[in-house]
């Protein structure tokens, strides 16, 4: 593939510190962390620290402990949202969520707990002063995504922290499309679980990703099993992050995203961000001169991560991207995983296609795309 701008579904290529790393801890010291106390063990428990605190500091997490490792960010909200839920509890969320969100909150609905679903604006905007109605004395837990994976939208998620703050109720984000490029601060933003991928804008290889958990939260486990602490007790450990550790660890994959993160402070998180808000803005602008392109969102790059929905008039998304498959350039078509989005912005039947560059992308790949969708448009009328 000539230009590979899907990055909002797992970021490609890897900096070469990834891949490096990744192989060097298969090859040599990829044992069970925690378990043994052989040379291997050692070093594979020492890197497995080392990413805990390097993600922690990334993200202005004061204790590491607080980190656990997840399988992808899906398997941190899962425990995050089933985790904090009880019957009788009530939690507020968006339309505008991906499925990981949204069918954990589906589940739980049939299980008595009680779910609001707030509506967007036509450019994915959360309502502040609607989210301040729909709270209630039994209001538990607030989950938003701070960037769409389809509009690419961003939420305040600062003031919702405050709201959630000031008014006792727990506050759960979904980083999976800006931990890596966005700036993130738990303590800032009162955020009380993060959950976030490895293997996008971080950088790291996929089977990886995190959840943080602010002291203090009640929240049921899951997942029990070897932790390598208290293996001579039947009972699940009940400390972080052995409670939500059990069973061995994806250390390769913890190993190539230590590195992707290091990448990422190497050459600067603003200034990664800074070049993809460029490519962005780039194509919005030559998108506007197309009046056959629909770009949904907002149409300014400060208000967006680096995602772009478009269709293209009288053309199915999918066709769309298999013509575009078929010249090299590689993006995601249909819903993307979030179908209550579709019927607010128009999609329901067509779905979109979705651009999303990544740092290793340049303006001349963004230049070649533009004149893709040039030519397919010229081809079908």
């Amino acid at each position: 593939m000539s230009i590979y701008i899907d990055n909002a579904a797992t970021s490609f290529p890897k900096p070469e510190e990834v891949y490096n790393e990744t192989l060097n801890c298969m090859r040599n010291y990829a044992a069970n962390p925690g378990r043994s106390t052989h040379t291997m063990a050692l070093e594979s428990s020492t890197k497995v620290s080392e990413t805990r605190e390097i993600l922690s500091d990334f993200f202005n997490i004061t204790s590491p402990f607080n980190m656990i490792f997840t399988s992808n960010a899906t398997e941190g909200l899962n425990i995050g949202i089933k985790g904090v839920l009880k019957p009788g509890d009530h939690v507020i969320s968006t339309v505008i969520e991906h499925n990981s969100v949204l069918r954990p909150l589906n589940s739980l609905s049939k299980k008595g707990v009680k779910v609001t679903l707030l509506a967007v604006d036509n450019y994915g905007k959360l309502n502040i002063n609607n989210l301040k109605k729909e709270i209630q004395k039994n209001t538990k837990l607030i989950v938003v995504n701070h960037a769409s994976n389809v509009l690419g939208t961003l939420q305040y998620i600062n003031t919702i922290g405050k709201i959630a703050r000031d008014a006792g109720i727990l506050f759960m984000v979904d980083a999976s499309q800006s931990a890596g490029t966005i700036n993130i601060d738990v303590e800032k933003y009162n955020i009380d679980l993060l959950a976030f991928p490895g293997h996008k804008g971080l950088m790291g290889p996929q089977g990886t990703g995190g959840l943080f958990i602010r002291d203090g939260i009640s929240m049921t486990n899951f997942k029990e099993g070897g932790t390598g602490s208290n293996s001579i007790s039947m009972t699940q450990p009940d400390f972080l992050p052995d409670k939500f550790e059990s069973g061995t660890l994806n250390v390769p994959g913890i190993a190539g995203l230590c590195e992707g993160v290091k990448f990422i402070q190497k050459i600067g998180r603003r200034n990664i961000q800074k070049h993809e808000e460029g490519l962005i803005q780039y194509l919005l602008e030559e998108f506007k001169k197309m009046p056959y392109v629909k770009i949904y969102g907002s149409e300014f790059t400060e208000k967006r991560s680096a995602v772009i929905s478009i269709n293209i008039d009288n053309m199915d998304s999918s066709e769309v991207g298999y013509l575009l498959n078929k010249k090299g350039i590689a993006v995601r078509t249909g819903y993307h995983c979030a179908a209550l989005i579709h019927p607010i912005i128009g999609t329901s039947k067509t779905g979109t296609v979705r651009l999303s560059p990544g740092y290793f992308n340049t303006y001349e790949e963004m230049e070649e795309v533009v004149k893709a969708i040039q030519e397919i448009y010229k081809g079908n009328v």
